[in-house]
């Protein structure tokens, strides 16, 4: 695998503009008081369109140019819950969504119109906005998808204290399966995030009217009822200098502030490998201020998290795009490799942050008893088809090399979860690995050795790793094995939203961030968890994810996936373990290039 030096890379984190949730519980007393009506109405949710606030005050930096429309609208859930289930039964299958609607102990779903989505990215074209100046004349139209897993609150005090949705809406081109959802007496908020382009206003005075689009109101019976929110536009600098038109004197020192304490966060660190190094105190340095956080209080317990060691995007938060960022080459950066990091971020005072939560506990001590495997549910590991997909030459440290760099992703589809502990006896290097078994309760009746686990120091890693989860394999075009990538060992956490609709899938899995589910050096017993709906993806920038084309010819591969190749780990089924992509190189030394067909319907690379 190769190695290059990138001591000066940085990639770009911009968190968003904080949702202020606590600001919506202003207009609880009015939800409240529809509140007794809505629940005696005819079965089904009654949905509304609201917003926290009569205005709010948005920011354009002078170094970043764009404001994000984030204009604190909230689609509320009364009289039960939206539901919405949304999957596909291939590759070769277009996206359906149906409507679940639960009336006490009764469940009907209800089929909506073919075509309605394409992905599971949310409802397209969701909530329309209109923005006209202070003389009323209109200067931007636009539509907003919309996630119902976006962040969320809940608009009167006996509703349920937690929602039982997931906290996103998966991006990964290969996603089988996805629930979004509304809870009872919840408010989802229509901000697209970075779904939506940022847009072009000056500084100063505007009004935002913000609608449900016509063929959604038919579709959920929900009223036109439009909102309209004043909406002030300031300009912000690095320099403290002051915002214009209504910005005042405090936006300069806030900038100033935010910057302050954003810098001492994320300082810049060496690292090398495929693209940036990112660890647990932070991405690096980046060409734009933090914006400051919402005066609302945590409601969820989101905050910054890091991926680390599954490339520099963090966990799928909601509206906000996991998937590698397309953008122009550039003299530095991950940009070399045709992609940027995505911009994402949260801060106190957001519920929509990555599904960050602590990872699950290692056992104590080592099992004890005689190890058996037991006539248990077990996990179903699989393979999704390679993608982010790219070329890059071997840069100033491996003169004359050719690389093909591709993401991966393994997903248990049940109908257990993938339990791997580890222990290390004292002064060894290695750790001894065992997996796990359970009962329909949730007992563990059982273990089995499986192998081990090993400390991978390489930047971009640096945590501990299940050896033989997963290989992968550059295919020729008879599918017989041309180069195997070095890759075996893995650390297991739960980064994608695979197929939430399978059986026993965990909504809100542990174990989604790998600063906390794969150890540290120093470490004397690991858990490493593999949820039921989800996956674990490794990006394409790093160690271990490319192969070396430098001697190959040109024509058609199969970037082959493979989970457990060893067999080592207990599953219900071996026979779907390898998924295949196709991929035709070309171009000359030091230039080649890649074209990635459609994988079914599926054309995404």
């Amino acid at each position: 695998m190769m190695t290059r030096s990138q001591q000066d890379r940085r990639t770009h984190r911009l968190t968003r503009p904080s949702i202020a949730v606590a600001a919506a519980l202003a207009v609880t007393a009015g939800v409240v008081a529809a509140a007794p009506d809505a629940r005696t109405a005819a079965p089904g949710p009654k949905l509304g369109l609201i917003a926290a606030s009569a205005s709010v005050t948005l920011e354009s930096w002078k170094d970043d140019p764009g404001v994000h429309l984030d204009l604190g609208t909230y689609l509320t859930s009364e009289n039960g819950a939206f539901e919405l289930k949304v999957t596909r039964k291939s590759y070769k299958d277009p996206v359906v969504i149906a409507q679940v609607v639960r009336d006490g102990k009764k469940t009907r779903t209800k089929a909506l119109p073919a075509g309605l989505v394409k992905d599971f990215t949310g409802l397209p074209d969701f909530v329309q906005i209109s923005v006209t100046d202070a003389a009323g004349r209109v200067v931007l139209r636009k539509a907003e998808p919309f996630c119902p897993n976006n962040a969320s609150g809940r608009v009167r005090p006996d509703a349920p204290a937690t929602s039982k949705y997931p906290q996103s809406c998966p991006v990964n081109p290969f996603t089988l399966g996805s629930v979004w959802g509304v809870e009872n007496g919840w408010a989802a908020n229509t901000y697209a995030g970075y779904y939506s382009e940022p847009v072009q206003l000056a500084a100063g005075t505007y009004t935002a009217k913000v609608s449900v689009a016509k063929k959604y109101r038919d579709l959920f019976g929900i009223e036109n009822k439009p909102q309209s929110v004043k909406v002030n536009v300031v300009e912000r600098s690095w320099d403290g200098e002051e915002g214009e038109e209504e910005g005042g004197s405090d936006v300069g020192a806030a900038a100033k502030s935010a910057h302050a304490g954003h810098g001492a966060q994320h300082a810049p660190a060496a690292h090398s490998g495929h693209g940036p190094q990112h660890d647990s105190a932070g991405h690096g340095a980046h060409g734009a201020p933090a914006r400051t956080d919402a005066p609302a209080p945590a409601t969820s317990g989101a905050g910054p998290t890091y991926n680390v060691g599954h490339g520099p995007y963090p966990p799928a938060p909601p509206a906000l795009p996991w998937a590698l960022k397309k953008q122009g080459a550039g003299e530095d950066g991950p940009a070399r490799h045709g992609f940027s990091a995505a911009r994402v971020g949260d801060r106190t005072g957001q519920t929509d942050g990555s599904r960050q939560a602590p990872g699950a506990r290692p056992n104590s001590d080592r099992p004890t008893g005689k190890a058996s495997v037991p006539d248990v549910p077990k996990p179903d590991l699989r393979s999704l088809p390679a993608y982010g997909i790219t070329v890059s030459d071997g840069y100033e440290d491996v003169p004359g090399k050719d690389y093909l760099a591709f993401s991966a992703n393994v997903w248990n589809a049940g109908p257990a979860k993938l339990v791997v502990d580890g222990f290390r006896s004292p002064g060894k290097e290695l750790m001894d690995a065992y997996q796990y078994f359970y009962d329909a309760k949730g007992k563990q009746v059982g273990y089995t050795p499986t192998g081990t686990m090993e400390w991978d120091p390489r930047p971009g890693h640096e945590h501990w790793h299940f050896t033989d989860f997963a290989s992968y394999r550059l295919l020729k075009a008879d599918k017989k094995e041309s180069v195997r990538s070095g890759k075996e060992a893995f650390c297991l956490a739960n980064t994608d939203a695979v197929d939430y609709t399978v059986k026993n899938a965990n909504w809100h899995p542990g174990s989604t961030d790998l600063a906390t589910a794969c150890g540290q050096e120093n470490s004397i017993s690991v858990r490493e968890v593999l949820d039921v709906g989800s996956g674990d993806t490794y990006t394409q920038d790093l160690p271990g994810q490319s192969f070396d084309i430098t001697d190959l010819p040109n024509g058609t591969y199969y970037i082959q996936v493979l989970a457990n190749p060893e067999n080592r780990l207990k599953e219900t089924d071996y026979g779907n373990n390898s998924a295949l992509r196709k991929v035709v190189l070309g171009g000359k030394k030091g230039a080649r290039t890649v074209k990635v067909p459609a994988h079914h319907l599926v054309d995404a690379n």
